[in-house]
């Protein structure tokens, strides 16, 4: 790529980036003088939000974590103290520095803050139908991957619902996936393609979901969850690629189908897996699953132990 034709790529991004950061900054309220109908800026909203939600806080930490001036942090911060949002103790290990908190009227304040905030947000939300509303949140988590500093060494990934074509991805990178680390026939595959024939023939967007996990912009995982019956959901067909192993992604995407499941009214929820599917099985432990039954079966050409796990969705999660 020569120098001219990369400059162009970069100022089209550039500007690409801003009009979305105008149209953004537009649609949430940024521009207008208090925020949510109350008497607060932005910023001095954003330091009431850190104040309630943090410990030990410190003007330093304000400034250096939300990029602040310290002179216009430490005008906000006596107006807060004197309006009675805000008190200050002075370090146990410090006395020259002062651990901030909010008083009661302080967090009165900011609890009319985040009614209004969520209020906003779930009007703007509220326009969108379920999926949509799904693939906007996907998308939002992957701009903040991309964007922060430190990504831990992590892809940033995304989830989406399911679209045209992917059912017959899932097919195939289930049936290659496990032909290749498990030695499995094409009974696995004919089942697979059973199922998600079935998913797409009585599909009820109410009580039913596939998610597909995306990483620069490819496929490289997908979970189902279908009805069971009135009170228990199934969990289906968790699948990663090998290449998008280590990133959290079946974790997040089982955690996708708890929510979904206890939002719709399930009070329960299964799934039948094989005993060497161990990283699998390790999830649905920490999700909170218990193992309930096992039965030694002949399938897919391989002599296995089936297993079912079962999760009461009306315990807390841990």
């Amino acid at each position: 790529m020569d120098g001219a034709v990369a400059e162009t790529l970069i100022n089209d991004r550039t500007a690409a980036v801003r009009r979305f950061s105008r149209f953004y900054s537009s649609r949430i309220g940024m521009l207008r003088e208090r925020l949510h109908e109350s008497p607060y800026s932005l910023t001095q909203a954003r330091v009431l939000y850190e104040l309630a939600n943090r410990e030990h806080l410190t003007a330093t930490d304000l400034c250096r974590e939300l990029g602040l001036d310290p002179g216009y942090v430490s005008r906000l911060l006596k107006n807060f103290e004197k309006n009675g949002l805000l008190i200050r103790r002075s370090a146990p290990d410090d006395a020259r520095r002062s651990h901030l908190s909010l008083t009661h009227k302080g967090h009165a304040a900011f609890g009319q803050l985040e009614q209004g905030s969520n209020r906003e947000v779930s009007e703007m939300l509220a326009g969108l139908n379920e999926t949509d509303q799904q693939y906007l949140v996907s998308a939002l988590e992957k701009v903040e991957a991309l964007l922060s500093p430190e990504t831990g060494g992590l892809q940033p990934y995304m989830l989406r619902p399911h679209q045209i074509g992917d059912m017959g991805w899932i097919v195939e990178r289930h049936a290659v996936l496990y032909a290749n680390e498990y030695g499995w026939n094409q009974d696995f595959e004919a089942l697979v393609a059973e199922l998600v024939a079935k998913f797409i023939q009585n599909f009820n967007p109410a009580r039913e979901r596939c998610w597909i996990a995306e990483m620069d912009g490819k496929r490289v995982g997908s979970v189902f969850l279908v009805e069971e019956n009135k009170k228990t959901a199934r969990l289906r067909m968790l699948f990663i690629e090998a290449s998008a192993r280590g990133h959290g992604i079946g974790r997040r995407l089982v955690d996708e189908c708890l929510r979904f499941a206890r939002q719709a009214g399930y009070t329960s929820m299964t799934l039948w897996t094989n005993d060497i599917l161990h990283a699998a099985r390790h999830i649905y432990e920490q999700a909170g699953f218990e193992l309930t039954a096992s039965d030694a079966h002949h399938s897919f050409g391989q002599d296995l132990v089936g297993q079912t796990w079962d999760l009461d969705l009306e315990i807390p999660a841990k």
